[in-house]
């Protein structure tokens, strides 16, 4: 869920701020240490293209987003994590390639929005499987994309809840740090319409980004690059300002081809845009939601649930209408 919401930039963090740090020693370099991004020959359109094989849609889905290198979502539908991501990054590794994965399990995830609710259901078990997620990638290179909406959705939160949030992503940002050293972890940002760059870099502290390699944007929306950068640019002036550090970001562009219309939902007539690469205007452009995977029960995907995989949907974003 990544919806714009008036969040008050007065809400009020309920731990104190990180101290300013340098972002955690990687023993290698997760970027020349593989040979270009890992497609995922079990995503979501890569499965319904081999079971749709003489659909009039699958060889346009197949060539333009099933044969693209997409982010891998885990969350409590995963199994046994630590088995799940073992082997997303054991496959990758075997080609050489580097893998992005996405940890959405947290508790009360989407408390606000509601279309992804769910996540562990209490502390411990968070710590318990977060711990398992980053024991599973271990030494081998990778991308983690960490809890998209877990800062930009707190506006109907209790500060003892926004308290317990960030100690929880403290915690997992930690596991990473000492489990899977060569990973890159991204802390979600959010998005430019969802509240101010100040406001972020004040969430994006508290939670523990001076430990991270970075942050990312735009997870499931749709705006644009260029906005994308300018609002990483506010947000990192602000941390530079407020707590004497930068970080580098990601934005995921899997759905921003026509940019916003304001709607996060399963709006009509977006397009996928530009395919993962390394630059662009960020440190890495990802495509972290899968195009054409639902929103929720809500525009274009009406009768869907959250991450259900509609080739509609998916058709039409490749040519944009």
């Amino acid at each position: 869920m990544r919806r714009p919401t008036r969040l008050l930039a007065s809400i009020l963090l309920a731990i104190p701020l990180a101290l300013a740090a340098p972002a955690a020693a990687h023993a290698d370099d997760p970027l020349s240490s593989t040979s270009g991004f890992y497609v995922d020959p079990n995503s979501t359109p890569a499965a319904w293209v081999a079971a749709n094989a003489g659909d009039g849609r699958a060889a346009a889905i197949g060539a333009s987003i099933a044969a693209k290198p997409m982010a891998r979502w885990f969350g409590n539908w995963s199994g046994a994590i630590g088995t799940a991501t073992g082997a997303y990054v054991g496959a990758a590794r075997a080609s050489n390639k580097l893998p992005v994965l996405v940890a959405y399990n947290i508790p009360n995830r989407d408390i606000c929005g509601g279309q992804s609710g769910g996540g562990a259901g209490s502390v411990a078990a968070y710590n318990t499987w977060i711990a398992a997620f980053a024991d599973g990638i271990g030494n081998r290179p990778a991308v983690v994309v960490l809890e998209p909406d877990a800062l930009g959705d707190v506006s109907c939160m209790t500060s003892a809840q926004i308290a317990e949030r960030n100690s929880l992503l403290n915690n997992a940002i930690t596991q990473f740090n000492a489990k899977a050293p060569n990973t890159w972890v991204y802390l979600d940002a959010g998005n430019p319409g969802w509240i101010s760059a100040a406001t972020m870099a004040q969430h994006l502290n508290a939670a523990g980004l001076s430990r991270t390699h970075g942050f990312a944007l735009n997870v499931s929306n749709y705006y644009s690059t260029a906005q994308n950068v300018n609002y990483a640019n506010s947000v990192n002036s602000a941390l530079q300002n407020s707590f004497g550090y930068t970080r580098p970001f990601t934005i995921d562009t899997g759905r921003n081809g026509n940019g916003s219309n304001g709607a996060w939902c399963n709006p009509a007539g977006r397009k996928t845009g530009t395919s993962s690469q390394i630059g662009g205007g960020a440190e890495m452009l990802l495509w972290i939601k899968t195009p054409g995977e639902s929103d929720g029960n809500c525009g274009t995907g009406a009768g869907s649930t959250a991450g259900q995989f509609l080739p509609e949907t998916a058709y039409k974003m490749i040519y944009g209408y």
